[in-house]
């Protein structure tokens, strides 16, 4: 019997290697995570991924159903399950070594993933994801397998030598959100020959792809919003910095939580911005956040 999903993340599922410890990461992991906690378990939260038939992704599992992220749309691999190495400069920004070939670049289309799709109220996908042909080609079908009303959220996550003119250009055309830093929009600009300021810039966007939000983060001078003709700035907000791996993919679903409850634009652009700020003080991309950060 086919079980409502009410939002959908595909995409890496990895550990990130950090010189002490490893933990859970890949950004569709951390938004989904996020997601699920920042909604107070409002909707059905799904990860479409792929581990591999070894100990880390067992464990991988295991912690996203502890996160209250449903896994029956994550496959098994051969390849083995994902890993990156990270190294935190002394601000906290990090620097990343991505293992090539994981599991996560064989994301299957299965008929579970095809049936759940019927249901999303919101697809998360990303840009990194689709550096194999076979993770790829699942994406950009399930993406355009969701309801008219669907939000199909682009998280433009960019990596050197893994800024594909063609694979940003196509996802921007399969989106109706986008995510975006102020580190990704000289790369838009140029791939896509966007003119004036930041906000010109994104307007640009906006109107050429037709989306229906944008959500642009500027690290610790804070976010600007867009939603239709509303914009909202934020001011960045004060915080000791520990790391900031996470905090994006947090900002991200604070964003697409008050997108999908049609709440005030600077209402959602003040809450994405504190619970990024939190995420940016703790250890690890997906802390558990207080009560008073949520309110």
């Amino acid at each position: 019997m086919h079980t409502p999903t009410d939002i959908i993340a595909i995409g890496e599922l990895l550990w990130d290697v950090f010189p002490d410890q490893r933990r859970l990461g890949g950004a569709p992991a951390n938004f989904a995570i996020h997601f699920s906690q920042l909604s107070r378990e409002r909707y059905d939260v799904a990860l479409a991924s792929a581990v591999g038939n070894d100990p880390l992704g067992t464990s991988a599992v295991q912690l996203l159903e502890k996160a209250r992220v449903r896994t029956d749309l994550i496959g098994c691999s051969a390849r083995p399950t994902g890993q990156v190495n990270v190294t935190l400069a002394t601000d906290g920004t990090p620097a990343y070594e991505i293992a090539a070939d994981a599991a996560w670049d064989h994301i299957p289309y299965s008929n579970a993933l095809a049936s759940a799709l019927t249901s999303a109220r919101v697809v998360y996908f990303g840009t990194l994801a689709q550096r194999s042909p076979v993770a790829r080609a699942t994406i950009q079908k399930s993406v355009s397998a969701t309801p008219e009303d669907c939000l199909r959220v682009l998280d433009i996550n960019l990596r050197p030598t893994m800024e594909s003119p063609e694979i940003i250009l196509q996802s921007l055309e399969l989106a109706n959100v986008l995510k975006l830093s102020d580190e990704e929009l000289p790369v838009l600009a140029n791939q896509c020959a966007l003119t004036g300021n930041c906000q010109s810039q994104l307007g640009e966007l906006q109107q050429h792809f037709e989306l229906t939000a944008i959500a642009y983060t500027r690290g610790e001078d804070g976010a600007i919003l867009l939603r239709g003709d509303e914009v909202s700035y934020c001011s960045g907000l004060p915080t000791k910095v520990i790391d900031t791996v996470g905090a994006g993919d947090a900002f991200t679903a604070a964003f697409v939580t008050g997108l999908l409850e049609k709440r005030p634009l600077d209402e959602i652009n003040q809450s994405a911005c504190k619970i990024a700020a939190f995420v940016c003080s703790q250890n690890g991309a997906t802390p558990k956040v207080p009560s008073s950060v949520l309110a």
